[in-house]
């Protein structure tokens, strides 16, 4: 593995001899804190860097966040916030060089004390940036399965973790699978479950209908088609079966010709993007997913937080959040017929969906709530900073 300076072969920036950071901030001082991500657009991820500039503890904590590329309606959220938000590129295009040297300047303008990064790629461009600004502290959280299959996002993983004090999975699946992924940094690696704000999320119970909802951006990872298929295995023992789709995305036109191809139309509801996910949920019997890979999803737990019943995969992190047979039903990833399988039989207890939707909302309650997540990355950084202003 190349080191530091072999990464930098003919690069204009080199490491400062020394920043005195760690020293120059008394502990009465609000902690500088740079969250750095790919983009700041729409998604759970950006999702969860609103929330982390809305309820993070203000007298301890200065937020501040950078976005490799991309600017969306999150950004406007977090500056309404009060924080500073920077993005470094226009387009997705990154020009790295340039970027990483803006960032390097970023932080050492800011005296940031504790970089944290979010997923592998903003992982490896936050974690050389912070070794070239001095900056003492860098955690990053990755927020799906493991760090990324190809050859390249290993070894930006196993790089980045160099210099890396922590990696957080967001499921103990997500850190099951960056311990794999480099086993050299199986120290550094813990879980902190994602969480929701549940002053979004009145509980109201499911109501006994055969209505599902689903709600997630129409990418292949989400697999959508196996839902769609699943749809008519349905509807040959449940007739009223309605299923309703929230999102959008790249896979929306073949979702939409593997509707008719199904002769589904009249059943299924794509509804687009939407902002009024809290009442749709409401108004829905129980909630539905086919993804193939997820770490900790925010609308299973947003779901959940209504009083909806689940049907899910058991991929990623799912299994930790849907409790088999208690908060809802589990299936095979890929697989149309079992899908249907659990959809058919949830439809034949309704009885049980009272106390599915009980004891789903008291787990997210319990588990799940995103104030409770917030406090603990807190604590981490108290926790990893506190040798460094000795």
């Amino acid at each position: 593995m190349p080191s530091l300076s072999e990464v930098f072969v003919n690069s204009p920036l080199s490491p400062p001899a020394s920043s005195g950071l760690a020293e120059s901030f008394a502990p009465s001082q609000a902690i500088r804190v740079c969250h750095v991500s790919m983009c700041l657009q729409t998604g759970g991820l950006e999702r969860l860097l609103v929330d982390f500039a809305r309820f993070h503890d203000r007298k301890m904590f200065e937020l501040q966040f950078i976005a490799l590329a991309g600017d969306g309606q999150p950004a406007a959220d977090i500056r309404s916030e009060g924080c500073a938000v920077q993005v470094l590129n226009d387009s997705l295009r990154i020009r790295k060089l340039r970027s990483l040297a803006q960032l390097v300047q970023h932080l050492k303008k800011r005296r940031v004390q504790i970089v944290h990064t979010h997923n592998t790629y903003a992982q490896f461009y936050g974690t050389l940036a912070a070794k070239l600004a001095g900056v003492p502290i860098v955690i990053n959280t990755q927020h799906g399965g493991g760090c990324g299959e190809s050859w390249k996002a290993q070894w930006q993983f196993k790089l980045a973790n160099r210099w890396t004090q922590r990696v957080v999975g967001v499921s103990h699946d997500a850190a099951r699978l960056c311990q794999q992924q480099d086993r050299g940094s199986q120290d550094k690696i813990s879980t902190i479950w994602n969480g929701i704000n549940l002053d979004r999320f009145t509980y109201r119970n499911s109501k006994p209908m055969p209505v599902a909802i689903s709600v997630a951006r129409l990418s292949a990872t989400k697999d959508f088609p196996t839902l769609l298929r699943a749809v008519p295995l349905v509807l040959s023992h449940v007739p009223d079966f309605r299923l309703r789709i929230v999102g959008d995305g790249p896979e929306r036109a073949k979702l939409e010709a593997l509707i008719d191809e199904l002769n589904v139309r009249s059943q299924v509801e794509l509804l687009g993007e939407r902002h009024d996910v809290p009442a749709l949920l409401a108004e829905s019997g129980f909630f539905v997913s086919s993804s193939l890979s997820e770490g900790i999803s925010l609308t299973l737990l947003e779901a959940m937080a209504v009083g909806l019943p689940i049907v899910t995969t058991a991929v990623g992190g799912n299994p930790e959040v849907v409790l088999d047979g208690h908060t809802g039903r589990l299936a095979p990833a890929g697989d149309p017929a079992a899908l249907a399988r659990e959809i058919v039989d949830l439809c034949a207890d309704r009885d049980l969906w009272s106390v599915m939707g009980t004891l789903g909302r008291q787990r997210v309650e319990q588990h799940f709530e995103i104030r409770q997540m917030i406090r603990s990355y807190e604590a981490l950084y108290e926790e990893l900073l506190a040798p460094a202003r000795q």
